[in-house]
């Protein structure tokens, strides 16, 4: 497809920039989603053929090339303020029709001589692309399978929620190129909908001049590479609708015949399918036998080959028990557990932990309830000690009004709080009933006889409030009547938590703590023993470019693995393997010891900033220590954070403006792009030498420089950008 670029025409001529400077254009408003639907279906939609037309003409729409233009400045100005419209030539320029995908692609040579050369869209071109992708969007979207998710953690989080599966299997698509007989399906399921032979026409030109170019089958999609187009996730999604389809239909049939039974007072588990895809990867999972599983399998497999022209790996698509096998998928491991794996009983040494701490808790509360008393009484000492004195010297008070029946019920309830408090505590009470009740003549009975009737009845009546009110007895049984509930609550939870497990299952999610080990040993971060590292690529950069980095590689595997079970041992990589290995790297950059470098950045990794503002990026311990599963947010993954180090080069070149989209800055500093794959002289493709499911940004692209305001370089250093959000067609030769 390469040499068709080469001797491609150019379709339409675009309008110079001194032309669009003479010109009077009224500015546009963007199109939001809804409003770009509800346009198709009034201007766009023939209910005789229940098709869409003229799909074409609206990529050249002022409002949608300005909702793209929009898209692209929020993804790329995350640290910015909300984005204003960009400026009205570029979008002017690209609305004057669809642009040639043949003369808008710039290929980018790599460095290697048998490396591929990849065709990169320019600003106009990918304007157009997002535009078509959101008018494919707004097509397709609503009639889209339920289980057929956009965002890889909304996936995920459903995954976990299957309940009783038993048995799953992952659809493995071997790594093969999407071809023309997976274009000629796509554009027939396009044409389905969409009757405009100009626009199937401008798509199929897109794949002939590789501006859309991806696989199948392998781990580049949606991971913010730049080799990746803005339309292949909603190409994918229409090219997978029949097998949506097909698994609807699937999970129809046995839902009606195997209904829901009413009673609660029956265990009953309603035999169930459930399914998840994500772009190209498909996961299923079914709570009946095997032979059933092995049946939707089947079914499934049937439409991707002969349906689709999809080659699939059947021994890779094999059925699993859900129970004693680990399924990876989406870059996860799943089985399912019971609820006690998950949610795992108290043990009696936490138990009496938690006895401690609490007991520790109400020492403290006690300990501030007696000094606020303590602050209280001495306040109204020094209130009557005032009082008296002045009394004393002959001074007499006048009020306008009576306050002696408030003071009398304030004094009043305090008392009786105090009271109450004090006799709450039995060890006060027992030594209250000793006192009066020890060494007393009064309970002899030859002194009673000798006693006015009167006087010994009194005393029988202050004896009877006292076992009342101050009997120890009392005081065990309450302890008694607490250690019998608690025991009895004991046993429900156990008997509740023993019927669960031998009832239910669950699904859990866990990281692959290996593959996650073997990227840090890959990427330099820990030596051959498992210990942390420096990496001597990044001595070039500024202190606070040091650390960016290793915060940005950092917070990607935390952001992605923060819904998995096994959550804490990525905190461990993040929290000591790439803290240290920053330690250590700044170390070896300054010519001092690690014990040096850690008492000058604090183990924070605190660096100022241009102004002399200390400044932290990296994330601290405690902030690693308390995430959670409470990000509902759908991160990157790690890949391109991780296989990419900026070198700053040491050149004072401040002609070229940054290059990320949209960016009018103009003070800039040049990076150099330095790949992991090619400083390790390894194939990604080579599993034994990578890691498995790492992507890698594309070869040509190593070595290769850019110009970078510092906004730009921070949030790309960070990881809160991608080379996506960058126009990788102007990067600057520099030998």
């Amino acid at each position: 497809m390469l040499p068709r670029l080469a001797r491609a025409h150019r379709r339409v001529l675009l309008p110079t920039p001194r032309a669009l400077s003479t010109a009077t254009v009224s500015a546009p408003a963007p199109l939001s989603a809804a409003e770009l639907e509800a346009l198709l279906r009034r201007d766009h939609y023939s209910a005789a053929t229940r098709r869409f037309h003229s799909i074409l003409p609206l990529l050249s729409h002022p409002s949608l090339l300005l909702a793209s233009a929009l898209l692209l400045r929020r993804r790329s100005h995350p640290s910015a303020p909300p984005p204003e419209p960009p400026p009205l030539p570029t979008t002017t320029a690209a609305a004057a029709a669809p642009p040639s995908p043949s003369s808008h692609l710039r290929l980018i040579i790599p460095s290697r001589l048998k490396g591929r050369p990849l065709p990169l869209p320019t600003l106009p071109l990918r304007l157009a692309m997002l535009s078509a992708a959101s008018a494919l969007d707004a097509v397709f979207a609503p009639r889209a399978a339920t289980f057929a998710y956009r965002a890889r953690h909304a996936a995920i989080r459903y995954l976990r929620s299957i309940p009783n599966a038993t048995w799953f299997f992952r659809v493995a698509i071997p790594r093969q190129p999407f071809g023309p007989r997976h274009v000629r399906h796509l554009l027939d399921a396009i044409s389905c909908k969409v009757d405009d032979p100009g626009f199937l026409d401008y798509l199929r030109e897109l794949f002939l001049s590789d501006a859309i170019a991806f696989e199948l089958g392998g781990s580049e999609l949606s991971r913010g590479l730049p080799q990746e187009s803005e339309l292949t996730g909603v190409l994918l999604n229409i090219f997978f609708d029949p097998v949506d389809r097909e698994m609807m239909a699937i999970r129809e049939e046995v839902h009606k015949k195997n209904p829901r039974v009413k009673d609660e007072s029956v265990l009953h588990t309603p035999v169930r399918v459930y399914a998840v895809r994500y772009l190209d990867e498909m996961m299923v999972a079914t709570t009946g036998s095997k032979m059933l599983t092995l049946e939707v399998r089947d079914r499934i497999l049937t439409v991707l080959e002969k349906g689709l022209g999809v080659k699939v790996d059947r021994f890779g698509s094999s059925v699993h028990s859900a129970v004693s096998e680990k399924m990876e998928f989406l870059g996860m491991e799943f089985q399912a557990v019971p609820p006690s794996v998950l949610h795992p009983p108290m043990s009696e040494k936490a138990k009496r932990a938690r006895k401690m701490y609490l007991k520790r808790k109400a020492a403290e509360a006690q300990e501030l309830k007696n000094a606020r008393e303590t602050r209280r009484k001495k306040l109204g000492l020094k209130i009557l000690n005032h009082l008296f004195k002045k009394v004393r010297r002959g001074h007499e008070f006048e009020f306008d009004f009576s306050i002696e029946d408030e003071v009398q019920q304030e004094f009043k309830g305090w008392a009786e709080e105090i009271v109450v408090e004090y006799f709450k505590s039995q060890n006060h009470c027992r030594y209250w009933h000793r006192l009066f009740t020890s060494g007393d003549f009064l309970s002899l009975n030859r002194v009673r006889d000798q006693l006015p009737p009167a006087l010994v009845d009194s005393y029988d009546q202050l004896q009877e409030a006292l076992n009342k009110f101050l009997m120890p007895r009392r005081g065990y049984d309450m302890t008694e009547d607490v250690e019998r509930l608690e025991e009895e609550e004991d046993e429900r939870q156990y008997e509740k938590r023993t019927v669960e497990d031998l009832t239910e299952l669950k699904m859990r999610v866990n990281a692959p703590i290996e593959l996650v080990r073997k990227a840090v040993k890959l990427a330099g971060f820990t030596n051959s023993m498992g210990r942390p590292r420096p990496i001597k690529l990044l001595l070039c950069l500024d202190d606070a470019d040091i650390i960016k980095w290793y915060a940005g590689v950092g917070r990607r595997w935390l952001d992605f693995f923060c819904c998995c079970r096994n959550f804490k041992m990525v905190k461990i990589v993040v929290s000591y393997h790439l803290r240290f290995s920053c330690f250590l790297t700044l170390a070896e950059k300054h010519e001092c010891t690690k014990r040096q470098a850690i008492s000058h950045y604090t183990k924070d990794l605190k660096v100022t900033n241009e102004d002399g503002v200390p400044e932290v990026y990296f994330p601290t311990e405690r902030e690693i220590k308390m995430m959670g599963d409470k990000n509902l947010s759908d991160p990157k993954p790690v890949d391109g954070a991780l296989t990419m180090i900026l070198v700053r080069l040491a050149v004072d070149e401040t002609s070229h403006p940054c290059l990320a989209h949209f960016c009018a800055g103009t003070d800039t500093t040049l990076y150099r792009i330095r790949l992991l794959q090619n400083r390790l002289n390894v194939d990604p493709l080579n599993e034994k030498k990578w890691v498995q499911g790492l992507s890698a940004i594309h070869e040509s692209l190593n070595k290769k420089c850019l110009p970078l305001c510092s906004m730009h370089a921070s949030d790309l250093l960070l990881g809160k950008i991608t080379l996506q959000d960058i126009d990788c067609t102007q990067f600057v030769d520099v030998v």
